[in-house]
C-alpha cells in the first residue's frame, strides 16, 4: 500500500478527504481499508472505488448519489488498474441531495487524482 496523493474539499460545510492508493496485492485491501477507517472514525460515510486486476469493487456505505461507483468511474476513466480511490465525508449539517453528493464526491476524487499527475 502506498498513499500516493491526498485531497480536501470542502462542499456546503460538508469536508471530504480523499486517497488514492496504489493497491500492490489484494490482501491488502481491507487492511488499507481500516486504516483509512480509522483515520477518519468521525466520519459519517466512506466511500471508496477499487480497480485492481481489471476488478472492480465499490461501496456508497449508505450514502445517496452512487458516490462509490462514480469513485470506481473516476479510477477505470483514467486507467488506474491496482488502485483505491477512497473518500471520507464529514456531513456539514447541510443536505447535499443524491446530485449534490455524486457532485462532491466526483470532485473530489478527480482532484485527488489529478494531484498525483
Amino acid at each position: 500500500m502506498k498513499i500516493l496523493s491526498e485531497k480536501k474539499t470542502i462542499e456546503k460545510k460538508s469536508k471530504f478527504e480523499a486517497n488514492l492508493i496504489l493497491i500492490e496485492k489484494q490482501e491488502d485491501i481491507d487492511e488499507t481499508i481500516k486504516q483509512f477507517s480509522k483515520k477518519h472514525k468521525k466520519a459519517n460515510h466512506i466511500c471508496y472505488g477499487i480497480y485492481f486486476n481489471k476488478e472492480t469493487i465499490f461501496k456508497n456505505d449508505g450514502e445517496v448519489g452512487h458516490p462509490g461507483n462514480i469513485l470506481l468511474n473516476i479510477l477505470k476513466s483514467k486507467n488506474l488498474d491496482s488502485h483505491l480511490l477512497i473518500v471520507a465525508r464529514y456531513f456539514g449539517g447541510i443536505k447535499l441531495g443524491p446530485s449534490g453528493v455524486g457532485k462532491a464526491f466526483r470532485n473530489t476524487g478527480i482532484l485527488c487524482v489529478e494531484n498525483n499527475q
